[in-house]
């Protein structure tokens, strides 16, 4: 899930530099190999949570629910931290060096509501396959639009991870951990398959669209 789980607030038609690549995560990494991905739509990629894990995460989501606006402030001050570069993307902050000041910034908050509520309704969809794909299928799809490249949204799961250990205290166990590094894995996958299922539908668009003949020699003749 980028540096952004939501197209609000990140910048149309900004591009990062090549040269500002973040390192990858060896956590949630999913693999490069093989045909640039989004070949499929949605129903193209197995949903592998069992029914404990699943219950897992619902039971602890019960218990993060009245911290969200908390959670999701600090999610995205840690991923500052880490990867500083992922801010260029945001033009509503991206100009604020200072992260103390960052976190009282109120459309920093509003931003870590909705990323806090794409997840609860992941939460809510874990027993609604369908809907839970096309759900992260179609935010993937908008962050096309906000050029929030697929290389980032693995580091927002990785920074919930590290935030909500320490709220959960000793009901954070290993297993809860694997359900949750699981589920994100998912959601970030489907999320690049929207994402790059978006470009290969616009570079189609926009070869359809050109004139026969244009560029071509024989125009000049």
């Amino acid at each position: 899930m980028g540096c952004a789980l939501s197209g609000s607030g990140i910048a149309p038609g900004k591009t990062i530099a090549e040269s500002k690549q973040c390192p990858s995560s060896e956590n949630l990494a999913v693999s490069k190999a093989g045909p640039e991905p989004g070949g499929n739509g949605p129903g193209a990629g197995p949903f592998l949570l069992a029914d404990a894990q699943k219950e897992r995460i619902q039971e602890s989501w019960r218990i993060l629910h009245d911290n969200i606006a908390r959670v999701g402030i600090i999610v995205f001050i840690r991923l500052f931290e880490t990867h500083p570069e992922c801010k260029d993307v945001f033009f509503l902050f991206r100009d604020i060096e200072d992260l103390e000041q960052l976190k009282m910034n109120k459309e920093l908050r509003a931003h870590g509501l909705r990323v806090m509520s794409f997840i609860e309704k992941s939460v809510a969809r874990l027993y609604q396959e369908d809907k839970l794909e096309q759900l992260a299928f179609e935010l993937g799809r908008s962050h096309y639009r906000y050029n929030a490249p697929p290389k980032y949204y693995e580091y927002v799961g990785i920074q919930f991870i590290s935030t909500v250990q320490p709220i959960l205290k000793e009901r954070w166990t290993l297993e809860v951990e694997e359900a949750w590094q699981s589920l994100f894995k998912y959601l970030t996958t489907t999320m690049k398959r929207g994402y790059y299922r978006k470009r290969r539908n616009r570079a189609a668009s926009t070869l359809a669209s050109r004139k026969p003949g244009t560029g071509s020699i024989l125009n000049s003749i």
